[in-house]
């Protein structure tokens, strides 16, 4: 599928957020809720430094729509992200039944670079949305915006590009 010039103006606020992240000391990480109507409900970024790894924003966005939307509107709603979710936040993303997931770079292709930097894997089994949670629409890479995640993940690393 072919990104919307709206998804990709919510996917750049991503990586700005992502960018934040990182400036702060945390992992490049950034996502935005966006309601049926087109309005920006919730952004945040990643807020793992200190040492709570379930603090991404994938999953403070469903548990923020469980609390403050109700079904109908959920449902309705888009998470924009600059990386595909992790399993622990597409089965939340489910659970709270928000709608479409857009995302600027997948979870495969973070893992590639990490490899490819000689990076350990994380605790946890890499798998892709449609794995997790197979009736959320996903769309998603954005090629336009690659090399910019893959720098933030390189600076992250301490990995020359």
């Amino acid at each position: 599928m072919t990104l919307s010039e709206t998804d990709l103006h919510h996917l750049r606020r991503c990586v700005e957020l992502a960018r934040e992240a990182l400036d702060d000391g945390d992992e490049p990480f950034g996502s935005v809720l966006v309601s049926g109507a087109g309005e920006v409900l919730y952004a945040d970024r990643n807020r793992v430094k200190d040492g709570d790894q379930t603090r991404h924003p994938e999953f403070d966005i469903a548990r923020w729509a469980g609390e403050h939307l109700p079904q109908e509107e959920r449902v309705a709603c888009t998470v924009y992200t600059s990386g595909e979710h992790c399993p622990m936040c597409s089965a939340a993303h489910a659970w709270v039944g928000l709608g479409r997931i857009v995302y600027a770079v997948s979870g495969a292709q973070l893992g590639a670079w990490l490899q490819e930097w000689g990076v350990a894997p994380g605790p946890v089994t890499p798998m892709s949305v449609q794995q997790v949670a197979p009736g959320v629409p996903v769309d998603g890479p954005a090629a336009e915006l690659e090399a910019e995640v893959r720098a933030l993940h390189a600076r992250l690393h301490g990995v020359e590009q």
